[in-house]
């Protein structure tokens, strides 16, 4: 279960006071993401590849407690997860909206679940889903995202990860995307995005390897 953290006995401490200082303590890094094998097995099974990288990052994100911290009050409290948050589109509509929900089941169950919610939603947010033990996602499927940085309030209070990618980069028959994170410094250094990295990887990864076994 979710619990509050010992701020004095806490070996961050100082990191976080630090940032504390800092009215907009977010900051953002973009790397490249190999997703071939992620593609191959999503598309031969007609799922959303959009849908499958939420599904997946939400899990990798998980992984790695610096990404579950958030502020209430003035109190830290480590999450025992987080819950996906993301920007749909419906087809023909050039208008988006926010879908939230849980990160549940296997990633098969979410992407059937994640489209029948963002098809059955006629508002553009559900507000009283929105709390903070959210992940903001989006995606720029039209550009080759090199950099995204988000809109927000002034606040560093704000602990919600930011995760963005656009679309496919080939290259010697790989895919790849660019992906954006964004995240409060007060609690996420960057050997935490190079784990959520390594754990998204890995993941994908073991996707790839279940694709390669498939016959012909």
């Amino acid at each position: 279960m979710e619990h509050e953290i010992d701020l004095a006995a806490w070996n961050r401490r100082e990191i976080y006071d630090f940032f504390s200082g800092m009215q907009d303590p977010m900051y953002m890094v973009t790397f490249t993401v190999d997703v071939t094998g992620l593609h191959r097995y999503v598309k031969e099974r007609g799922l959303s590849f959009y849908y499958a990288m939420i599904y997946l990052c939400t899990q990798a994100a998980d992984e790695v407690e610096n990404f579950r911290y958030t502020v209430r009050e003035g109190k830290v409290y480590l999450l025992d997860g987080r819950s996906p948050s993301f920007t749909d589109m419906k087809p023909g509509s050039e208008l988006f909206h926010i879908v939230t929900m849980p990160c549940e089941g296997t990633l098969e169950d979410f992407c059937r679940a994640a489209g029948e919610r963002s098809r059955a939603q006629d508002c553009f947010i559900r507000s009283e889903l929105e709390s903070d033990g959210l992940i903001f996602y989006s995606c720029l499927p039209w550009v080759r995202l090199t950099a995204l940085s988000n809109e927000r309030d002034p606040n560093p209070d704000d602990a919600t990860p930011r995760i963005s990618w656009g679309k496919f980069t080939e290259r010697d028959g790989r895919r790849e995307l660019g992906l954006s994170v964004e995240v409060n410094h007060r609690f996420v250094d960057g050997i935490h995005i190079g784990q959520f990295s390594a754990a998204l990887e890995r993941k994908i990864a073991a996707i790839g390897a279940v694709t390669h076994r498939q016959p012909g």
